[in-house]
């Protein structure tokens, strides 16, 4: 038996020749769309990532440890990166050869043949896709992997930036607690004053009362940041997956600096950092790809196959009485086969989708180019604004408000000026504080914001981007 089965190693070494035959092209297909980008997407240990500039690029320790922490644990980010990982595993799969077919077949009726009845028959085929087919298969395959990867840093850069509101939002929130409890021991001072003054027949105990009533304010203010300052870690845990009350460590509000590069500078960094955009040219590449997969369909693929039949010797009284030369040898054959592209409208109407594909991929990046333009755009305007705005509140107003106050406690001790007039003195300085302090807090989101619009930290922009 296992002298008759040894033809059937023939096929193997058949295919030992065809097979690299049909692979010659795809190998020359392979190199010719071989290309940086798609080569930086497939393995993103040769450049750094975005994420990793931004998270390295920042001072406050309590930050960086949370940004960290959230990169790690997100639950976007491990699905993005499972997602990214299974696509990464289908090129293997569209770019091996069918697997072989072995087909047994039983003659219940025996045909007779010359020297002898057919009694069995073995068989083994390879299906072979046109030449070109596999590798642009895989090529596909691939692009879709390296943009699954390209948006896993698209996800990271957006959790980066949310990481940073809230951890800016809590710190406003801080700076508001601070401010409104130093307003709360001053305004302690002066009911301790209006008591003095009314007890010595001097104040009226009307005073002493609205002032009462602006403390009791100053608690319900300070209850109210509780409650925003709640959400906003049961925000920040959800963003690291953990329960909804874990401490969140909060430093200040970093010190503003203007902003000085052009936005035509930022512009440059951002289409050359984003990750999404990396991802749109890997997915029109991708639709060129399967265009030219359509149009190898007008081609038809081939089949190469091995068939043993098995025959009995005679056993009539003619072909033993007189035994054929060659009889009961076994018969051997090859065979092929190729399918017929015939039904051209649907091999056209193939084509004509995957055209149709590459032209939406196309619209989809120039909307996404549009998009982080006009991000780029409202977050660079507004910061020079928010800027001015912080300047003004830091040297104008505070001082202004501070001189007031001062004023109108020498004036409220000497007895020239009410209570009234003192506690407005009073509230005009707090708001002015809490307003500064959200308008830092809002300069430090938009810089965060631009720094997710362009992929980059502002502070560490290399210098050839800053010329151009």
């Amino acid at each position: 038996m296992i002298e008759k089965l040894r033809p059937f190693a023939t096929l193997f070494l058949l295919l030992a020749f065809v097979a690299p035959a049909v692979a010659q092209e795809d190998t020359d297909r392979h190199e010719q769309l071989s290309d940086p980008v798609v080569d930086a997407a497939q393995d993103p240990t040769e450049t750094p990532l975005p994420s990793d500039g931004l998270v390295s690029a920042i001072d406050d320790p309590w930050l960086k440890a949370f940004v960290e922490e959230v990169l790690e644990r997100n639950p976007r980010v491990a699905r993005a990166q499972a997602v990214a990982e299974a696509a990464g595993q289908r090129a293997p799969q569209v770019s091996a050869l069918p697997d072989p077919m072995v087909g047994l077949t039983l003659f219940l009726l025996p045909p007779q043949t010359r020297v002898g009845p057919q009694q069995v028959a073995v068989g083994v085929s390879q299906r072979f896709p046109w030449f070109g087919k596999l590798n642009l298969r895989e090529q596909a395959a691939l692009l879709d992997a390296a943009a699954a990867s390209a948006l896993v840093e698209a996800i990271r850069l957006e959790l980066i930036t949310e990481a940073k509101r809230i951890y800016f939002d809590l710190s406003f929130l801080d700076d508001q607690q601070r401010i409104i409890g130093e307003d709360r021991a001053t305004l302690q001072h002066y009911e301790q004053l209006a008591q003095a003054r009314y007890a010595s027949g001097v104040g009226l105990g009307q005073a002493v009362i609205k002032i009462q009533a602006e403390i009791t304010r100053a608690d319900t203010r300070l209850l109210d940041i509780d409650v925003r300052r709640e959400t906003l870690i049961a925000s920040a845990n959800a963003l690291r997956d953990l329960p909804a009350r874990s401490l969140v460590l909060v430093g200040p509000l970093p010190a503003a600096s203007p902003l000085e590069d052009k936005i035509e500078n930022l512009r440059i960094v951002a289409l050359s950092h984003r990750p999404e955009l990396v991802a749109a040219d890997l997915r029109i590449e991708s639709a060129a790809t399967r265009i030219e997969l359509a149009k190898k369909d007008y081609k038809p693929d081939f089949t190469v196959g091995l068939n043993y039949g098995f025959v009995g010797q005679r056993s009539d009284a003619a072909g033993e009485a007189f035994p054929p030369e060659g009889n009961g040898d076994d018969n051997l054959s090859l065979s092929g086969a190729i399918n017929l592209p015939i039904w051209r409208k649907k091999l056209a109407a193939g084509v004509e989708e995957r055209i149709q594909r590459r032209l939406v991929a196309d619209e989809e990046k120039r909307a996404l180019v549009a998009q982080i333009e006009s991000g780029i755009g409202d977050q660079s305007s507004r910061l020079p604004l928010l800027y001015d705005q912080l300047r003004l509140y830091d040297n104008v107003l505070t001082v202004q408000a501070e001189h007031s106050l001062l004023s109108a406690e020498s004036a409220y001790a000497a007895g020239t000026l009410s209570s009234l007039d003192l506690l407005d003195a009073e509230r005009v300085l707090l708001n002015v504080r809490i307003a500064a302090a959200r308008v830092r807090a809002d300069y430090a989101i938009a810089i965060a914001r631009l720094e997710g619009e362009i992929a980059a930290p502002l502070t560490n922009l290399p210098r050839e981007e800053e010329d151009r």
